[in-house]
Formats: C-alpha cells, structure tokens, sequence
C-alpha cells in the first residue's frame, strides 16, 4: 500500500512547549535549518505522497502564510478549524470534505520528528498496511530509547503485531511516535463534532484491527522547550543529522 494522501496535525495550542509556542504555531518552531512543518512535509513527499491536508486553529493566519509562500511538493490545503475538532474529528473533517482520498492515508502529528533506520517508516508503514485486515498502523518505538519524557510507555505489541494498550499498574515497552497509517473505513460511523483518535484506536484493538509497527531509526519527543534543545544540539553534533 502505497498512500498519496495524508493529514498532519497542526491545529493544537502547543502549551507544553511555550513562550515558544505564544506567538507561533508549534509545526513552525525550527529544528536545524527548518521547521517541524517541513521535515514532515519533506518526509512525506519522499514517500510518494502528492497531498497533504494541514488543519490550523491557534496563530492560524501565521500557518496559512507559511505554507502559501512554500514552495515544492507536496501538494498542501489548508484546513481551517474555528473550533478545535480533537485528533479524530480533524480527520472525519477532511475525510467528509473530500480533501483525503484513497485506500489509506498517513495521519502525523505536527511535532513528530524522527530519523529513518535501514527501512524508511512511512514506507514500512505502507507495506503493512492491508486493507481487509487493518484500520490503522501505529509507528511506535522502544520506549527505553526514546528521547524525551514519555513516562510509561502506551502499548504492548503481540507477535502478530497486535496491539494492547498499558493497564494501570503496567510499564508499556513502546510509545506512540505521532506517525500512523488509517483507513476511511475507520471513519465511517465516527461522531461529528470534536473527538480523540482514541475512540476509533479503542474499537479497533477490540476488533484486532490495529496494528503497530516498531520504529528501528531514531525518534524525539518534542513536548518543551528543553526537548527542542536537546534535538538542536545532537543535530548540532551530527548524532542524526538532517534528513529530507
């Protein structure tokens, strides 16, 4: 499976992470020469993907300038949201508008920002991504090895790639990275309105339709300031260097 559309997630306050975030939104803080919004961007052109949907909400104006004087591919609609929608309804938005097409679609959070290994993620993502079996693929990574807090971990993963999530009193071996592959299927009887991606995650882990696939490059948390500044001074020291 191979995705030419895709969502990015760009419409949230980024609280954790201001004064930076006070007068910008977070996908245009910079990492190395360029923004959050770009290595993603870039990432997923590389992909093969030809349309991406950016949903906008705080310091909107300062999104939609950024990305009408962007230039190259892919191609970028802008997804204005007056009223915040949650990670789900953002995307039952751009679904029900016709904006995202296709089998699949990549959805990646607005902060993400990871350094491929031996196999590119949105690529690994794609091949194991089947339609008839699958309404999402998580990319998630050890959560021993990630950079930045995340606290416990989120999922466990069976054999088959199954996941589950962390119970209460659980320590969970991997994290959510902000990078997954979904199905419209997904969406279909998904409530109008605001709603957390979590909803649909929920139902699908109980119909053993959700899937996670383990990250085997590099992944920052990119939640405060300090997080940003650790990311700046490895790429600084040529630890991940600057992909495209």
């Amino acid at each position: 499976m191979k995705p030419h559309c895709a969502m990015v997630l760009a419409a949230g306050y980024g609280t954790r992470m201001r004064p930076l975030t006070e007068e910008l939104p977070k996908p245009l803080l910079r990492l190395g020469e360029r923004t959050l919004l770009d290595h993603t961007l870039d990432r997923l052109a590389a992909a093969g993907v030809e349309r991406v949907v950016v949903n906008a909400h705080w310091r909107a104006e300062r999104l939609a300038e950024y990305l009408a004087a962007r230039q190259g591919k892919p191609e970028v609609v802008l997804q204005h949201e007056p009223e915040l929608l949650d990670t789900g309804g953002a995307v039952r938005k751009a679904l029900a508008s016709g904006a995202l097409r296709g089998e699949a679609f990549y959805i990646v959070n607005g902060d993400a920002f990871w350094l491929d290994g031996p196999k590119p993620a949105l690529s690994a993502l794609g091949r194991m991504f089947v339609p008839e079996q699958t309404d999402f693929v998580l990319l998630l990574h050890p959560t021993v090895h990630a950079r930045g807090e995340v606290g416990l971990g989120d999922f466990f993963l069976d054999p088959l790639g199954c996941v589950r999530r962390r119970g209460e009193r659980e320590i969970a071996p991997y994290v959510f990275t902000g990078v997954q592959i979904a199905s419209p299927r997904a969406f279909a009887d998904a409530p109008e309105g605001a709603f957390s991606m979590n909803l649909l995650w929920d139902r699908a882990i109980a119909e053993q339709r959700l899937r996670g696939l383990v990250h085997d490059g590099l992944w920052f948390h990119l939640s405060t300031p300090q997080d940003l500044a650790v990311a700046e001074a490895c790429l600084r020291a040529g630890v991940i260097g600057e992909s495209r």
